[in-house]
Protein backbone atom coordinates (compact mmCIF):
# COMPACT_ATOMS: atom_id res chain seq x y z
CA UNK A 1 0.00 0.00 0.00
CA UNK A 2 1.13 3.41 -0.55
CA UNK A 3 -0.95 6.34 -0.07
CA UNK A 4 -4.34 3.95 -0.01
CA UNK A 5 -3.41 3.11 -3.75
CA UNK A 6 -2.74 0.06 -5.67
CA UNK A 7 -0.10 -1.02 -7.91
CA UNK A 8 0.32 -3.77 -9.71
CA UNK A 9 2.87 -6.77 -8.18
CA UNK A 10 5.17 -8.95 -9.34
CA UNK A 11 7.43 -7.83 -12.04
CA UNK A 12 9.64 -5.02 -11.55
CA UNK A 13 7.54 -2.08 -10.48
CA UNK A 14 8.10 0.97 -12.53
CA UNK A 15 10.34 -0.89 -15.37
CA UNK A 16 7.70 -3.20 -16.21
CA UNK A 17 4.93 -0.43 -15.98
CA UNK A 18 7.53 1.23 -18.72
CA UNK A 19 7.39 -1.25 -20.83
CA UNK A 20 3.31 -1.83 -20.93
CA UNK A 21 3.51 1.56 -21.85
CA UNK A 22 5.91 1.69 -24.62
CA UNK A 23 3.93 -1.14 -26.15
CA UNK A 24 1.04 0.76 -26.08
CA UNK A 25 2.32 3.44 -27.41
CA UNK A 26 3.63 1.11 -30.22
CA UNK A 27 -0.05 0.07 -30.61
CA UNK A 28 -1.05 3.02 -30.82
CA UNK A 29 1.23 4.04 -33.05
CA UNK A 30 0.51 1.08 -35.59
CA UNK A 31 -3.15 1.63 -35.13
CA UNK A 32 -2.73 5.03 -36.43
CA UNK A 33 -0.71 4.20 -39.32
CA UNK A 34 -3.27 1.26 -40.22
CA UNK A 35 -5.79 4.41 -40.35
CA UNK A 36 -4.15 6.08 -42.64
CA UNK A 37 -3.61 3.47 -44.20
CA UNK A 38 -6.70 2.35 -45.20
CA UNK A 39 -7.74 5.97 -45.72
CA UNK A 40 -5.42 6.50 -48.51
CA UNK A 41 -6.09 2.55 -49.91
CA UNK A 42 -10.07 4.10 -50.40
CA UNK A 43 -9.18 7.61 -51.72
CA UNK A 44 -6.57 5.89 -54.22
CA UNK A 45 -9.32 3.26 -55.29
CA UNK A 46 -11.96 5.66 -56.47
CA UNK A 47 -9.11 7.02 -58.50
CA UNK A 48 -8.54 3.73 -60.03
CA UNK A 49 -12.12 3.36 -60.42
CA UNK A 50 -12.60 6.41 -62.12
CA UNK A 51 -9.73 5.46 -64.73
CA UNK A 52 -10.95 1.97 -65.23
CA UNK A 53 -14.56 3.27 -66.54
CA UNK A 54 -13.34 5.08 -68.80
CA UNK A 55 -10.08 4.14 -69.73
CA UNK A 56 -9.58 0.84 -71.41
CA UNK A 57 -5.77 1.77 -72.60
CA UNK A 58 -2.79 -0.14 -71.92
CA UNK A 59 -1.50 2.49 -69.12
CA UNK A 60 -4.83 2.31 -67.97
CA UNK A 61 -5.11 -1.52 -67.32
CA UNK A 62 -1.25 -1.19 -66.07
CA UNK A 63 -2.61 0.99 -63.62
CA UNK A 64 -5.60 -1.63 -62.82
CA UNK A 65 -2.75 -4.44 -62.04
CA UNK A 66 -0.36 -2.17 -60.16
CA UNK A 67 -2.87 -1.22 -58.05
CA UNK A 68 -4.21 -5.03 -57.61
CA UNK A 69 -0.43 -6.06 -56.88
CA UNK A 70 -0.23 -2.95 -54.12
CA UNK A 71 -3.98 -3.92 -52.33
CA UNK A 72 -2.26 -7.38 -51.64
CA UNK A 73 0.54 -5.98 -50.03
CA UNK A 74 -1.87 -3.50 -48.40
CA UNK A 75 -3.62 -6.75 -47.15
CA UNK A 76 -0.85 -8.33 -45.92
CA UNK A 77 0.75 -5.92 -44.01
CA UNK A 78 -3.04 -4.92 -42.56
CA UNK A 79 -3.14 -8.84 -41.64
CA UNK A 80 -0.14 -8.84 -39.78
CA UNK A 81 -0.91 -5.88 -38.24
CA UNK A 82 -4.10 -7.31 -37.08
CA UNK A 83 -2.45 -10.06 -35.92
CA UNK A 84 -0.36 -8.62 -33.70
CA UNK A 85 -3.22 -6.57 -32.12
CA UNK A 86 -4.84 -9.78 -31.41
CA UNK A 87 -1.80 -11.68 -29.36
CA UNK A 88 -1.07 -9.68 -27.20
CA UNK A 89 -3.82 -8.35 -24.33
CA UNK A 90 -1.81 -5.12 -23.19
CA UNK A 91 -4.52 -4.41 -20.22
CA UNK A 92 -4.07 -7.66 -18.50
CA UNK A 93 -2.80 -7.55 -14.81
CA UNK A 94 -0.88 -10.45 -15.17
CA UNK A 95 1.44 -9.03 -18.92
CA UNK A 96 5.00 -10.11 -17.54
CA UNK A 97 8.00 -7.83 -18.92
CA UNK A 98 8.72 -10.32 -21.80
CA UNK A 99 5.45 -10.45 -23.01
CA UNK A 100 5.27 -6.30 -23.48
CA UNK A 101 9.04 -6.04 -25.14
CA UNK A 102 7.47 -9.01 -27.69
CA UNK A 103 4.54 -7.09 -27.67
CA UNK A 104 6.19 -3.80 -28.50
CA UNK A 105 8.38 -5.54 -31.22
CA UNK A 106 6.30 -6.99 -33.17
CA UNK A 107 3.57 -3.81 -33.29
CA UNK A 108 6.17 -1.67 -34.42
CA UNK A 109 7.03 -4.42 -37.14
CA UNK A 110 4.12 -3.75 -38.45
CA UNK A 111 3.63 -0.25 -38.52
CA UNK A 112 6.85 -0.15 -40.25
CA UNK A 113 5.33 -2.54 -42.74
CA UNK A 114 2.10 -0.48 -43.02
CA UNK A 115 4.08 2.67 -43.27
CA UNK A 116 6.18 1.19 -46.02
CA UNK A 117 3.49 0.29 -47.81
CA UNK A 118 1.80 3.29 -47.07
CA UNK A 119 4.82 4.98 -49.15
CA UNK A 120 4.68 2.60 -52.01
CA UNK A 121 0.67 4.12 -52.24
CA UNK A 122 1.75 7.35 -51.72
CA UNK A 123 3.77 7.21 -55.00
CA UNK A 124 1.48 4.87 -56.86
CA UNK A 125 -0.89 7.83 -56.29
CA UNK A 126 1.58 10.59 -57.54
CA UNK A 127 1.88 8.92 -60.74
CA UNK A 128 -1.98 8.55 -61.60
CA UNK A 129 -2.00 12.25 -62.47
CA UNK A 130 -2.17 12.01 -66.11
CA UNK A 131 -4.48 9.34 -66.02
CA UNK A 132 -6.82 10.30 -63.55
CA UNK A 133 -7.58 14.16 -64.92
CA UNK A 134 -7.82 12.70 -68.35
CA UNK A 135 -10.38 10.31 -66.47
CA UNK A 136 -12.27 12.63 -64.54
CA UNK A 137 -12.53 15.33 -67.66
CA UNK A 138 -14.13 12.33 -69.43
CA UNK A 139 -16.47 11.51 -66.33
CA UNK A 140 -17.80 15.27 -66.68
CA UNK A 141 -19.11 14.36 -69.99
CA UNK A 142 -21.38 12.08 -68.60
CA UNK A 143 -23.78 14.40 -66.35
CA UNK A 144 -24.58 16.80 -68.96
CA UNK A 145 -25.16 13.90 -71.69
CA UNK A 146 -27.36 11.95 -69.27
CA UNK A 147 -29.30 15.04 -68.66
CA UNK A 148 -30.03 15.61 -72.17
CA UNK A 149 -31.27 12.63 -73.08
CA UNK A 150 -33.55 12.87 -69.57
CA UNK A 151 -34.94 16.07 -71.41
CA UNK A 152 -35.17 14.88 -74.62
CA UNK A 153 -37.59 11.63 -73.42
CA UNK A 154 -39.42 14.76 -71.21
CA UNK A 155 -39.85 16.62 -74.28
CA UNK A 156 -40.57 13.78 -76.66
CA UNK A 157 -43.39 12.51 -73.71
CA UNK A 158 -44.48 16.03 -73.91
CA UNK A 159 -45.62 16.12 -77.65
CA UNK A 160 -46.77 12.53 -77.12
CA UNK A 161 -49.61 14.13 -74.63
CA UNK A 162 -50.15 17.18 -76.81
CA UNK A 163 -50.46 15.23 -79.80
CA UNK A 164 -52.88 12.36 -78.29
CA UNK A 165 -54.85 15.63 -76.66
CA UNK A 166 -55.71 16.85 -80.36
CA UNK A 167 -57.43 13.40 -80.96
CA UNK A 168 -54.34 11.37 -83.15
CA UNK A 169 -53.36 8.06 -81.62
CA UNK A 170 -49.52 7.78 -82.13
CA UNK A 171 -49.32 4.49 -80.92
CA UNK A 172 -46.56 3.71 -83.03
CA UNK A 173 -44.16 6.67 -81.76
CA UNK A 174 -45.32 6.09 -77.94
CA UNK A 175 -44.43 2.25 -78.64
CA UNK A 176 -41.17 3.84 -79.55
CA UNK A 177 -40.96 5.88 -76.53
CA UNK A 178 -41.59 2.92 -74.30
CA UNK A 179 -38.74 1.22 -75.48
CA UNK A 180 -35.94 3.80 -74.82
CA UNK A 181 -37.53 3.23 -71.16
CA UNK A 182 -34.89 0.47 -70.38
CA UNK A 183 -32.36 2.70 -71.91
CA UNK A 184 -33.07 5.62 -69.31
CA UNK A 185 -32.46 2.77 -66.63
CA UNK A 186 -28.89 1.95 -67.47
CA UNK A 187 -28.01 5.74 -67.86
CA UNK A 188 -29.15 5.93 -64.42
CA UNK A 189 -26.88 3.22 -63.48
CA UNK A 190 -24.24 5.34 -64.39
CA UNK A 191 -20.66 4.82 -65.78
CA UNK A 192 -19.59 2.91 -62.91
CA UNK A 193 -21.23 -0.33 -64.09
CA UNK A 194 -21.70 0.79 -67.91
CA UNK A 195 -18.39 2.76 -68.53
CA UNK A 196 -18.47 6.04 -69.52
CA UNK A 197 -17.82 5.92 -73.42
CA UNK A 198 -20.92 3.27 -73.44
CA UNK A 199 -23.00 6.09 -70.99
CA UNK A 200 -22.28 8.89 -73.34
CA UNK A 201 -22.97 6.75 -76.72
CA UNK A 202 -26.47 5.23 -75.23
CA UNK A 203 -27.60 9.06 -74.11
CA UNK A 204 -26.72 10.73 -77.22
CA UNK A 205 -28.52 7.55 -78.88
CA UNK A 206 -31.40 8.41 -76.29
CA UNK A 207 -31.61 12.32 -77.37
CA UNK A 208 -31.44 11.30 -81.10
CA UNK A 209 -33.87 8.60 -80.99
CA UNK A 210 -36.25 11.00 -78.62
CA UNK A 211 -35.71 13.78 -80.65
CA UNK A 212 -37.09 12.13 -83.85
CA UNK A 213 -39.88 10.46 -82.31
CA UNK A 214 -40.91 14.29 -81.08
CA UNK A 215 -40.42 15.47 -84.60
CA UNK A 216 -42.39 13.21 -86.34
CA UNK A 217 -45.14 13.55 -83.59
CA UNK A 218 -45.03 17.06 -83.50
CA UNK A 219 -45.51 16.58 -87.50
CA UNK A 220 -48.72 14.31 -87.12
CA UNK A 221 -51.09 17.03 -87.79
CA UNK A 222 -49.23 18.13 -90.77
CA UNK A 223 -49.20 14.68 -91.82
CA UNK A 224 -52.58 13.32 -91.35
CA UNK A 225 -53.66 16.33 -93.59
CA UNK A 226 -51.05 15.71 -96.22
CA UNK A 227 -51.80 12.07 -96.33
CA UNK A 228 -55.69 12.88 -96.39
CA UNK A 229 -54.90 15.73 -99.70
CA UNK A 230 -53.25 12.75 -101.57
CA UNK A 231 -55.77 10.42 -100.56
CA UNK A 232 -58.06 12.53 -102.66
CA UNK A 233 -55.60 13.98 -105.13
CA UNK A 234 -55.17 9.44 -105.84
CA UNK A 235 -58.99 9.00 -105.91
CA UNK A 236 -59.34 11.98 -108.66
CA UNK A 237 -56.55 10.93 -110.62
CA UNK A 238 -57.77 6.96 -110.74
CA UNK A 239 -61.25 8.03 -111.88
CA UNK A 240 -59.80 10.02 -114.46
CA UNK A 241 -57.51 7.18 -115.90
CA UNK A 242 -60.59 4.98 -115.42
CA UNK A 243 -62.12 7.31 -118.17
CA UNK A 244 -58.96 7.39 -119.83
CA UNK A 245 -58.47 3.59 -120.31
CA UNK A 246 -61.93 3.13 -121.34
CA UNK A 247 -61.00 5.46 -124.45
CA UNK A 248 -57.41 3.41 -125.41
CA UNK A 249 -59.48 0.89 -127.55
CA UNK A 250 -60.98 3.36 -129.95
CA UNK A 251 -57.78 4.62 -130.52
CA UNK A 252 -56.04 1.21 -131.02
CA UNK A 253 -58.84 0.45 -133.53
CA UNK A 254 -58.22 3.46 -135.41
CA UNK A 255 -54.26 2.32 -135.57
CA UNK A 256 -55.62 -1.32 -136.65
CA UNK A 257 -57.43 0.30 -139.69
CA UNK A 258 -54.84 2.79 -141.04
CA UNK A 259 -51.48 0.68 -140.04
CA UNK A 260 -50.14 -1.80 -140.38
CA UNK A 261 -50.11 -4.75 -137.73
CA UNK A 262 -46.58 -4.17 -136.56
CA UNK A 263 -47.20 -0.45 -136.11
CA UNK A 264 -49.64 -1.41 -132.80
CA UNK A 265 -49.29 -5.00 -131.81
CA UNK A 266 -47.62 -4.30 -129.01
CA UNK A 267 -50.07 -2.16 -127.50
CA UNK A 268 -52.55 -4.71 -128.00
CA UNK A 269 -52.98 -5.34 -123.90
CA UNK A 270 -52.64 -1.76 -122.96
CA UNK A 271 -56.71 -1.70 -122.40
CA UNK A 272 -56.57 -4.76 -120.61
CA UNK A 273 -54.07 -4.09 -118.40
CA UNK A 274 -54.61 -1.08 -118.05
CA UNK A 275 -58.31 -1.19 -116.51
CA UNK A 276 -56.74 -3.93 -114.09
CA UNK A 277 -54.49 -1.80 -113.13
CA UNK A 278 -56.59 0.84 -111.84
CA UNK A 279 -58.75 -1.22 -110.68
CA UNK A 280 -55.79 -2.59 -108.43
CA UNK A 281 -54.96 1.46 -107.86
CA UNK A 282 -58.37 1.68 -107.02
CA UNK A 283 -58.50 -1.09 -104.77
CA UNK A 284 -54.94 0.21 -103.30
CA UNK A 285 -56.81 3.39 -102.12
CA UNK A 286 -59.75 1.68 -100.27
CA UNK A 287 -57.00 -0.44 -98.29
CA UNK A 288 -55.52 3.72 -97.51
CA UNK A 289 -58.55 5.26 -96.63
CA UNK A 290 -58.99 2.16 -93.87
CA UNK A 291 -55.21 2.57 -92.95
CA UNK A 292 -55.68 6.33 -92.14
CA UNK A 293 -59.19 5.62 -90.54
CA UNK A 294 -57.13 3.41 -87.84
CA UNK A 295 -53.92 6.05 -87.89
CA UNK A 296 -51.77 3.89 -89.06
CA UNK A 297 -49.57 6.37 -90.80
CA UNK A 298 -46.33 4.14 -92.22
CA UNK A 299 -48.90 1.59 -94.07
CA UNK A 300 -50.92 5.01 -95.26
CA UNK A 301 -48.00 6.29 -96.43
CA UNK A 302 -46.75 2.62 -97.96
CA UNK A 303 -49.94 2.35 -99.54
CA UNK A 304 -50.63 5.46 -101.42
CA UNK A 305 -47.08 4.77 -102.71
CA UNK A 306 -48.17 1.62 -104.21
CA UNK A 307 -51.29 3.39 -105.91
CA UNK A 308 -49.21 6.69 -107.29
CA UNK A 309 -46.78 3.92 -108.99
CA UNK A 310 -49.67 1.52 -110.40
CA UNK A 311 -51.64 5.09 -111.79
CA UNK A 312 -48.20 6.17 -112.54
CA UNK A 313 -47.38 3.18 -115.54
CA UNK A 314 -51.69 3.30 -116.37
CA UNK A 315 -50.42 6.75 -117.40
CA UNK A 316 -47.72 6.08 -119.04
CA UNK A 317 -49.28 2.87 -121.03
CA UNK A 318 -52.20 5.15 -121.99
CA UNK A 319 -49.88 7.48 -123.19
CA UNK A 320 -48.16 5.38 -125.35
CA UNK A 321 -51.32 4.82 -127.27
CA UNK A 322 -52.17 8.02 -128.10
CA UNK A 323 -48.53 9.29 -128.61
CA UNK A 324 -48.77 6.24 -130.80
CA UNK A 325 -51.40 7.29 -133.05
CA UNK A 326 -50.26 11.18 -133.41
CA UNK A 327 -45.95 10.20 -134.34
CA UNK A 328 -47.83 7.44 -136.92
CA UNK A 329 -49.79 10.19 -138.26
CA UNK A 330 -47.43 12.38 -138.58
CA UNK A 331 -45.07 10.27 -139.81
CA UNK A 332 -47.38 9.19 -142.70
CA UNK A 333 -48.23 12.51 -143.99
CA UNK A 334 -44.82 13.40 -144.19
CA UNK A 335 -41.72 11.60 -143.21
CA UNK A 336 -38.76 13.62 -144.15
CA UNK A 337 -39.21 15.33 -141.20
CA UNK A 338 -37.92 12.49 -138.92
CA UNK A 339 -35.87 11.51 -141.28
CA UNK A 340 -33.82 15.02 -141.65
CA UNK A 341 -33.67 15.22 -137.38
CA UNK A 342 -31.76 11.87 -137.18
CA UNK A 343 -29.27 12.74 -140.47
CA UNK A 344 -28.75 16.06 -138.57
CA UNK A 345 -27.70 14.34 -135.59
CA UNK A 346 -24.99 12.21 -137.37
CA UNK A 347 -23.88 15.02 -138.70
CA UNK A 348 -23.60 16.87 -135.89
CA UNK A 349 -21.69 13.75 -133.92
CA UNK A 350 -19.43 13.61 -137.08
CA UNK A 351 -18.47 17.64 -137.19
CA UNK A 352 -17.56 16.90 -133.85
CA UNK A 353 -15.36 13.60 -134.31
CA UNK A 354 -13.22 16.03 -136.61
CA UNK A 355 -13.06 18.96 -134.62
CA UNK A 356 -9.34 19.08 -134.90
CA UNK A 357 -8.37 15.62 -136.65
CA UNK A 358 -7.40 15.09 -140.06
CA UNK A 359 -9.22 11.55 -140.06
CA UNK A 360 -11.52 10.38 -137.15
CA UNK A 361 -11.21 8.01 -134.43
CA UNK A 362 -12.18 4.53 -135.45
CA UNK A 363 -14.21 4.36 -132.12
CA UNK A 364 -16.57 7.10 -133.20
CA UNK A 365 -16.52 6.86 -137.14
CA UNK A 366 -17.69 2.90 -137.25
CA UNK A 367 -20.81 3.62 -134.98
CA UNK A 368 -21.42 7.09 -137.11
CA UNK A 369 -20.85 5.09 -140.43
CA UNK A 370 -23.29 2.46 -139.32
CA UNK A 371 -25.74 4.95 -138.00
CA UNK A 372 -25.76 6.82 -141.59
CA UNK A 373 -26.32 3.07 -143.26
CA UNK A 374 -29.26 2.52 -140.70
CA UNK A 375 -30.87 5.63 -141.76
CA UNK A 376 -31.28 4.48 -145.55
CA UNK A 377 -32.27 1.33 -145.35
CA UNK A 378 -34.88 2.40 -142.54
CA UNK A 379 -36.29 4.69 -145.66
CA UNK A 380 -36.11 2.38 -148.09
CA UNK A 381 -38.21 -0.42 -145.88
CA UNK A 382 -40.90 2.05 -146.91
CA UNK A 383 -42.65 0.22 -149.31
CA UNK A 384 -46.77 -1.56 -149.95
CA UNK A 385 -49.46 -0.51 -149.06
CA UNK A 386 -49.42 0.35 -144.98
CA UNK A 387 -45.58 0.94 -144.84
CA UNK A 388 -43.93 -0.13 -141.53
CA UNK A 389 -43.56 3.81 -140.01
CA UNK A 390 -43.50 2.38 -136.43
CA UNK A 391 -40.21 0.93 -137.98
CA UNK A 392 -39.12 3.59 -139.31
CA UNK A 393 -39.61 6.02 -136.25
CA UNK A 394 -38.02 3.08 -134.40
CA UNK A 395 -34.73 2.66 -136.45
CA UNK A 396 -34.60 6.44 -136.26
CA UNK A 397 -34.77 7.12 -132.52
CA UNK A 398 -31.99 4.51 -132.10
CA UNK A 399 -29.63 6.83 -135.32
CA UNK A 400 -30.34 9.52 -132.66
CA UNK A 401 -29.28 7.37 -129.22
CA UNK A 402 -26.11 6.32 -131.32
CA UNK A 403 -25.31 9.74 -132.02
CA UNK A 404 -25.81 10.87 -128.93
CA UNK A 405 -23.59 8.47 -127.45
CA UNK A 406 -20.77 9.24 -129.88
CA UNK A 407 -21.18 13.05 -128.73
CA UNK A 408 -21.18 11.91 -125.06
CA UNK A 409 -17.89 9.73 -125.48
CA UNK A 410 -16.02 12.40 -127.22
CA UNK A 411 -16.58 15.13 -124.73
CA UNK A 412 -15.52 12.62 -122.33
CA UNK A 413 -12.86 11.34 -123.53
CA UNK A 414 -11.92 15.17 -124.11
CA UNK A 415 -12.28 15.94 -120.84
CA UNK A 416 -9.93 13.49 -119.57
CA UNK A 417 -7.30 14.52 -122.02
CA UNK A 418 -7.58 11.61 -124.07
Amino acid sequence: MNGGGTRRWGWGGGRAENLRTEAQAAKDAAAAAFYALDTAQREVRISVETISAVENSAAARRTVEEFAQLCTRIDHASHEYITAVDAHDLDRDDLDSGTASRARAELARAREDLDRVKAELDRFSQGLGTLLTQAENQLARVAPAVERARQGLLAASESLDRVRGSGLRADDHAARLAALSPELTKLNEGAGQHGVHETVRRADRVVREAGAIRSEVERLPETAAELDKRLSSLRTRAQALHTRAEQCEPVLSELRRRFSLACWEDLQQVPREAGESVRQAEERLREAREAREQQRWADTTALLSTTRALLDGTDEAVKAVTERLRRLDEVAADHTAEVERARFAVRDAQRLAMAGRSTPDPRHAGPLDSAVERVRRAVDSLTGRHPDYWHLLSELDAVRETAQRVVDQIRQDRAGGG
